[in-house]
């Protein structure tokens, strides 16, 4: 089969390199042109040698338009600053779009929506093969035991993570709340809270070391506890399961699609 050629969005940082290695070590993908902004200082320099998987012969570039003409798929992890024209710049070639920035707003995931109209889309916040199984875990499982058992999320990050709580909580948030009528979501707790009402996803963050990325989900009823979780061991993970969803998209129906299509788990 045709190796996917990826045009890679936000190459020189670190989930960039470790997207070059991922695909790299995959045979059904190659790096097929590496972008960063303007007057980014490694502009020029070969981007396998960047990412320590020696040379490529594909040079960093801040051309995205003239970099991913050759390309099959953009896959972008760079900033939500650029997001909008990077969205654009794909419509604009036809060439699907896997967006995995963080902090979209509203507008921007309004955007990708709308580009979907034209050519095949994913945005996720985690490309983790095992966040998505487990997304799918706890959605099922919200939707057996209902609001006869309480939900609590505990998240853990090392100490230099700037948000909380963590964009992957919020994943299993959402997947829970499409299987709970009226669910709403609670954000830590103090104070005179009141008794917990029926339909509450308490959501909590600890913070602290090294701590890679750790997410718990608890279903506690009267005389028992269910716990569904997942532990990142390395930035590898996501960078492999952001290769393997851009390979998908490549070779995808337009629309926008999730994670849970790339897996097969619908």
């Amino acid at each position: 089969m045709t190796e996917v050629k990826i045009a890679l969005v936000g190459a020189a940082g670190r989930m960039g390199k470790e997207i070059i290695k991922a695909a790299t070590a995959n045979p059904a993908a190659a790096i097929g042109a590496a972008v960063e902004y303007n007057g980014c200082p490694v502009l020029g320099q070969d981007a396998g040698v960047l990412a320590g998987v020696g040379p490529l012969n594909v040079l960093l570039t801040a051309d995205l338009a003239g970099a991913a003409k050759d390309c099959d798929v953009i896959l972008d992890v760079s900033l939500p600053e650029a997001t909008p024209s990077i969205i654009e710049t794909a419509v604009q070639l036809h060439k699907p779009l896997v967006s995995g920035i963080t902090g979209a707003t509203d507008a921007i995931l309004k955007q990708i929506a709308e580009a979907a109209a034209h050519i095949p889309v994913l945005h996720s916040k985690n490309f983790s093969v095992g966040i998505a199984v487990l997304s799918a875990l706890v959605k099922q499982a919200a939707a057996i035991l209902g609001t006869d058992y309480d939900i609590e999320i505990f998240e853990k990050h090392h100490n230099q993570k700037v948000d909380a709580p963590s964009g992957t909580a919020q994943i299993l948030a959402d997947a829970m709340l499409d299987s709970i009528s009226d669910g709403n979501c609670v954000y830590g707790r103090e104070g005179n809270t009141g008794r917990r009402p029926k339909g509450e996803i308490g959501i909590h963050a600890l913070r602290g070391g090294g701590i890679f990325g750790e997410h718990t989900v608890y279903f506690i009823g009267q005389n028992e506890r269910l716990e569904l979780g997942h532990v990142a061991h390395t930035r590898a993970l996501f960078a492999e399961g952001a290769v393997k969803t851009a390979v998908f998209i490549a070779r995808a129906k337009v629309g926008q699609h999730t994670m849970s299509d790339v897996l097969g788990l619908n």
